[in-house]
């Protein structure tokens, strides 16, 4: 029997050439043209960006090359985290897993197979919630796939069973991580600032959904299947999105033949777990971020 091909949701704003590139690497997937894809297209926040939403709009309602195209406009201007939640609840309840892309990623011929494979293969672990598709760390020492408790945003998919359990509300996850005292773990050993953006996030200083999905998982001792050699790439770090500065400190190289799905032993990966944290001590550290700030401000990129 043909396997069932998890639908694609798209979110979409105010970059059109970003658009452009996302679904052109899409339709060079095979399973594109058996895939339903759903595009969100979030209103314009202020009047300065209508124009770039109309032309991103023009693009998503003449698109072709997938099975069925549904597009969903916004009246109002929601915001990347209500429109992702929204999305992929609802699209999740309805096909009991989704492909979740945003409109600053290109993918790799080779993303929808592996997507969908990796939610056929995983669709019973209960420990496994999430598998990723992007990797940033160019850690040679990474496996082809491992597991870890730790979910990527870029490029990512899910299955209903765990969605469920995603919880909105970052002072009860914050809460959870002090009372148990997780939140040098959940930070990766002190190299990363998790819990301090899951704090920002409680203080209206960001919206992410990530942070959140990130800590409703690690507090369920539940795991992501993640890729060691990237099927995506993140185009957003070109100073044009929201959050999004330059740096090149995300950059990742596109791994161009198919990435085989194998049933792992149900655990995390302690030598993945640690180079996550020797790319984070590295890139995260004081000195690093002086670098950082230097050489982008020499190139003229003023971006944050």
């Amino acid at each position: 029997m043909k396997q069932q091909l998890a639908p694609i949701l798209l979110f979409v704003y105010n970059r059109p050439a970003h658009v452009e590139r996302c679904l052109a690497s899409l339709r060079t997937n095979n399973e594109a043209q058996d895939s339903d894809l759903y595009v969100f297209s979030d209103a314009a926040r202020s009047d300065a960006d209508g124009d770039a939403v109309d032309a991103v709009r023009h693009i998503v309602r003449h698109i072709e090359g997938f099975r069925h195209v549904h597009v969903e406009e916004r009246a109002e201007n929601w915001g990347l985290a209500r429109s992702i939640i929204d999305g992929v609840t609802r699209l999740v309840n309805e096909y009991g897993r989704v492909i979740v892309v945003e409109d600053d990623l290109v993918v790799a011929p080779y993303f929808l197979r592996f997507m969908n494979d990796a939610l056929e293969v995983y669709k019973d672990e209960e420990r496994v919630g999430h598998i990723q598709g992007c990797d940033f760390t160019k850690d040679p020492s990474l496996p082809p796939t491992f597991l870890i408790k730790f979910t990527g945003s870029w490029g990512w998919a899910t299955w209903q069973r765990a969605w469920q359990l995603f919880e909105p509300d970052g002072t009860k996850l914050l809460r959870q991580l002090e009372q148990r005292r997780l939140t040098r773990q959940f930070d990766f050993n002190g190299s990363y600032g998790f819990t301090r953006m899951l704090r920002r996030q409680i203080a209206g200083k960001n919206n992410s959904w990530a942070i959140r999905w990130n800590a409703t998982l690690f507090l369920r001792d539940m795991l992501s299947l993640n890729v060691g050699r990237s099927l995506v790439q993140n185009e957003g770090f070109d100073g044009s999105g929201t959050n999004c500065g330059g740096g090149g400190l995300y950059d990742s190289e596109l791994w161009m033949e198919p990435l085989p799905v194998a049933l792992l032993p149900i655990e995390e990966n302690t030598a993945a777990r640690q180079a996550f944290e020797r790319y984070y001590r590295r890139t995260n550290s004081f000195w690093a971020k002086v670098v950082r700030r230097i050489k982008r401000t020499l190139k003229g990129d003023f971006g944050r």
